[in-house]
Formats: C-alpha cells, structure tokens, sequence
C-alpha cells in the first residue's frame, strides 16, 4: 500500500524540515545540543547510518524529558527527532513514530500551546498535512489549516511558520496565498544559534519559491 502522502518533506522537514526552529533558553544546554546534533543528521547523514542516529536522538530526547519533568520544550524536540525519523525511513514503517510524535506534540501543546514561538503547533501541522489519513493514519487538511493558523497566530514573522503554511498552500493549490507566506519567510530573522538549519531551511525556501515561479 502506498502512502497518500510523502512523509520525506517534513522537518522536518523536514517537521519536520530544517526544521525546526526557535532556539531555546541559554540555560537549557542540554536542549540545544540536541537541536544541533538533529541539524547535523538530518542534513548530512543518510540511509542506515542516518536512521541509526536518528535512534539515538530519540533516546537522547526521551531522557530529557525524563529530567526536565516532561517540559513543554523536550516533549516538542522529542517529537521532531520522532518525526524526523519516520521522514527517513518513509513508507508504512513511518506510520508508528508518526503517531508517537504527534501524540508528543499534543502533551507539549497541552502544556503549554505557545511552547517554543508555535513550534509544536507547525510540527503537528504539518504531520496532519502530510501523513494519509483516516483508514491508513490521522492525516488531515482541514486540522492541519487550523493549526497552521494558530500558529501563526503565535509567531506571524517566523520563517518556519510560514514556510511551512507556504508549503501547505503551494500543495493545495493556492499560489497567491503561498506566494505571500513564502515572502514572509524569505524575511524572517536568521535563527540564533542555529546556523546550519537557518542555511537548509533557506535553500527549501528558495526551492518552494522556484516551483511557484512557474505557478503565479
């Protein structure tokens, strides 16, 4: 059976994507070493030696929300190594940590829905966006739109926020509206401390843009 829709954009995007996304406090170390180790697989690392380390990431993560007492902040980067994860291996075989994130992000969001400037909120977004829904999985559109919304609700000016919203009206066929997102995105202040998925995300911002140059 194959998928309704591919999981390999996602933050992580690819949540999904160069993902992801807003730095966290200088006294949370610990938390942005993993954000820069999660960079430094997504982008380049592949096939089994990228899978294995992103393996790690989950335990690595899964211990800090452990000692953090299940924080707003670990549960959502929890969720993204989780995402991430189900992004490299693709197929049916993606399906279990895709349900794991989501059901992680909904714990960080609960907590505290704003957590890391809407993060959890874009991540879960673009998880509704991008897995199949209803006999396969849980995708869907319409929760996704909701999401991506209130995201930017929370955060209008940041990139992922609206590279993702831009990516998601790009595939729903509403280029007008995607083209003014992306812009929005092309705009957005570098992410701190995080050279290397401010690099990647911009060269995924400059992609969605050549393909809706042949759109609009």
């Amino acid at each position: 059976m194959t998928l309704k829709k591919r999981l390999s954009s996602l933050f992580i995007a690819s949540i999904t994507s160069a993902s992801l996304l807003s730095p966290v406090s200088a006294s949370s170390s610990e938390l942005l070493e993993l954000q820069q180790q999660w960079a430094t697989v997504n982008y380049q690392l592949d096939g089994d030696a990228q899978l294995s380390a992103f393996s790690e990431l989950i335990e690595q993560a899964k211990a800090l929300v452990e000692q953090s007492g299940n924080s707003a902040e670990s549960l959502t980067w929890l969720a993204i190594s989780q995402s991430s994860t189900a992004s490299a291996k693709g197929g049916l075989g993606a399906l279990d940590f895709a349900e794991s994130a989501k059901e992680n992000l909904e714990r960080a969001i609960d907590k505290e829905e704003t957590v890391l400037d809407g993060t959890a909120l874009t991540v879960l977004a673009a998880l509704y966006h991008k897995v199949p829904g209803w006999p396969v999985s849980f995708g869907s559109d319409k929760k996704a739109e909701k999401l991506f919304k209130r995201a930017l609700e929370v955060n209008p000016h940041g990139m992922d926020q609206n590279f993702f919203y831009a990516e998601y009206l790009f595939d729903e066929g509403e280029y007008k509206e995607a083209q003014a997102f992306l812009t929005r995105a092309q705009n957005a202040p570098e992410k701190a401390n995080r050279p290397l998925a401010d690099k990647k995300r911009r060269e995924e911002i400059a992609a969605l843009q050549e393909k809706l140059n042949t759109k609009v």
